[in-house]
């Protein structure tokens, strides 16, 4: 059972957008309220925990790798490990090109004596940049039905 309210059908989810590239973020801002989402934007972790108080996100796309190298790790720790349950239990779509990039994967399929499947990073999804819009849209709706 999850703590987080459920979002009333007449209403749109709320979603915080973590990204260093204000371009990235525009770009997603206006798919995101095309489809009637209530959008608030961070462009590193310290604005994000800001943010994240303030506004209160039914969901959160995050990126990883901005300035300061891994932020998008920490930040998912610190919120998941610090923060009240109401807060900690965001959901969170990594939304990174580092998949491209590298061989990391940020979610191990099966156990490696650690981890166990779906352990390694405690979020809902990841999504590889560039993003296409409908399949952004898709797994947003995936993870907050799942999430309610």
């Amino acid at each position: 059972m999850h703590i987080r309210e459920v979002t009333s059908v007449a209403k749109k989810a709320k979603i915080m957008v973590v990204d260093d590239d204000q371009d990235m973020v525009d770009v997603i801002r206006l798919v995101l309220e095309s489809a009637d989402y209530e959008v608030a934007s961070a462009y590193n972790v310290e604005q994000a925990f800001e943010v994240l108080e303030s506004f209160r996100p039914d969901l959160i796309l995050l990126d990883v790798m901005m300035p300061e190298g891994t932020e998008g790790f920490h930040f998912v720790w610190k919120l998941r490990n610090t923060y009240p349950p109401e807060l900690a239990q965001t959901p969170i779509i990594i939304l990174s090109a580092i998949h491209g990039t590298t061989r990391l994967r940020f979610y191990p399929e099966q156990t490696d004596g650690t981890y166990k499947p779906g352990e390694f990073l405690p979020v809902q999804g990841f999504i590889d940049k560039p993003a296409d819009p409908h399949n952004l849209l898709e797994k947003i709706e995936q993870v907050l039905k799942l999430w309610a």
